[in-house]
């Protein structure tokens, strides 16, 4: 029997690695190895991904070290997921910028069983990096984002395969992320059309006055793309 949305998600997840030559002082961050987070995304995709539903996707860049870089689920941190997602867990309870936002523009759509069980968050890299401790976008590097493309192609194949809506996405990041995702969609052809939003962590960091509005922003795009 086929493996439902949730299933392949965590075997997608605890498959995660490497294969490619990685540019020198640069370090991969996978959070799946270690059992600890393995354990923690399997009760999060059986509570919300336990059925053969379609999702909207969405795209953000790749994990950080605060957020799906602790615990393997994309713009969750470990006081959202105790506290919006109503698992436990022992992650070091440091808050990152990005996850306040999205939980917020969750709460605002209606909760997070309401929000999983139309969208699915990913990366257009599904795993992060890091330099001299810092981190690293995948296009931050020239060789890095050379290295990784065939590894971000086949990573974004698989998913898509889970049950995706295939006549849009969104992509967070108007700038370079949405740049290269929309080439390599060209070539791929995975989605009729995706559709760029400024991402949760600029807004933190240089438009955090107005969360409201880029909220209300997000929440416009979600109501006009399900037309």
């Amino acid at each position: 029997m086929q493996k439902n949305f949730g299933e392949q998600v965590i075997a997608f997840n605890q498959n995660l690695k490497i294969n490619f030559l990685l540019p020198e002082r640069i370090s991969v961050l996978n959070p799946f190895i270690q059992q600890s987070v393995v354990s923690i995304s399997k009760q999060f995709y059986k509570k919300y991904y336990d059925d053969y539903q379609n999702r909207i996707f969405i795209f953000g860049i790749n994990p950080g070290r605060f957020g799906a870089g602790v615990t393997g689920i994309p713009f969750t941190d470990p006081i959202r997921l105790k506290s919006d997602c109503g698992i436990e867990n022992n992650f070091r309870k440091i808050p990152e910028l990005s996850s306040s936002f999205v939980y917020e523009l969750i709460h605002k759509f209606g909760g997070a069983e309401k929000f999983y069980q139309t969208f699915y968050i990913t990366a257009v890299c599904p795993l992060g990096f890091t330099m001299n401790g810092k981190n690293l976008n995948y296009y931050d590097d020239k060789k890095l984002l050379e290295s990784a493309n065939d590894f971000m192609v086949r990573s974004i194949d698989q998913q898509v395969n889970f049950g995706a809506e295939l006549k849009k996405s969104f992509c967070w990041g108007e700038g370079k992320n949405y740049k290269l995702f929309q080439a390599m969609n060209e070539k791929h052809k995975w989605f009729e059309k995706i559709i760029p939003l400024p991402h949760p962590r600029w807004i933190m960091q240089y438009r955090r006055k107005r969360i409201d509005e880029f909220i209300k922003i997000y929440l416009d795009a979600f109501s006009r793309s399900a037309d």
